[in-house]
């Protein structure tokens, strides 16, 4: 259920055709401004990092993915490729939290080479979002716009709360605290309770039984908070759960 999506080899999911946003092939291109979130309608689990697990457990159940490389999700639906929070005319609904991974889109930062340490501004060209009827100017000239530095700036906070992220997760790996997670929700009116698994979560009991020097550095580096988040935000899972039935809470 919460495998890490990949859309096309080498690209991060939503992301179709990556080119370097530049002062010379795009000096007169602008931002057109987006009306719909519709990219994100075929996904039911988008990454976030560390620093959105404070808002995003209000409302979605924060998991973590199968994959090697694994990265926590927020589970915006419960079957593969359904998004229960993009609406029929496409907007996110409403007073729910957006993720960064979908606010930043078209844009990210890239190494344009596989061996560069710098990271350029790139953008997805395939959405039409960067054109040059554009009502949103990238340059002023040949100088970045406030837009662009902005979104430059936000790229770059957002690259750093991946990292930020890396190392909860490496933490996570070397404490052993993950394992197979499953959920179990029970509505009345059912004869059997839905079961919805593939993905990792927290093992409590482990948590409960980690030695006291270790808890006590997870609860000074803000690692402990991060835990209890993402066990606090399971409790999502019924309500999306709800959702999917269409039907009211019990």
């Amino acid at each position: 259920m919460a495998t890490q999506p990949q859309p096309a080899p080498q690209l991060p999911l939503f992301y179709r055709n990556l080119i370097p946003l530049s002062s010379e092939v795009h000096a007169g291109f602008g931002l057109k401004v987006r009306d719909n979130l519709e990219f994100a309608r075929p996904t039911h689990a988008v990454p976030i990092t560390v620093d959105e697990f404070a808002l995003a457990q209000r409302f979605y159940p924060i998991v973590f993915g199968t994959d090697a490389v694994a990265v926590p999700l927020a589970l915006v639906g419960l079957r593969e490729g359904e998004n229960l929070f993009i609406e029929a005319d496409g907007q996110w609904r409403p007073r729910t939290y957006i993720p960064a991974y979908i606010r930043r889109h078209p844009f990210m930062l890239a190494r344009l080479q596989p061996d560069s340490e710098v990271l350029s501004l790139v953008f997805d060209d395939s959405w039409g979002l960067v054109a040059e009827d554009g009502e949103q100017k990238l340059f002023d000239g040949n100088e970045p716009s406030e837009l662009t530095k902005g979104i430059l700036k936000f790229c770059e906070e957002f690259e750093a709360a991946v990292a930020r992220t890396r190392g909860f997760m490496e933490e996570l790996g070397k404490l052993g605290l993950l394992m197979d997670g499953e959920a179990s929700i029970q509505n009345p009116g059912m004869p059997e309770p839905a079961k919805f698994a593939g993905f990792r979560m927290v093992d409590e009991k482990k948590l409960q039984n980690i030695r006291g020097d270790q808890a006590r550095k997870m609860v000074q580096n803000g690692m402990m908070g991060l835990i209890y988040a993402h066990l606090f935000s399971l409790a999502q899972m019924r309500e999306l759960f709800v959702d999917l039935q269409g039907q009211p809470a019990a």
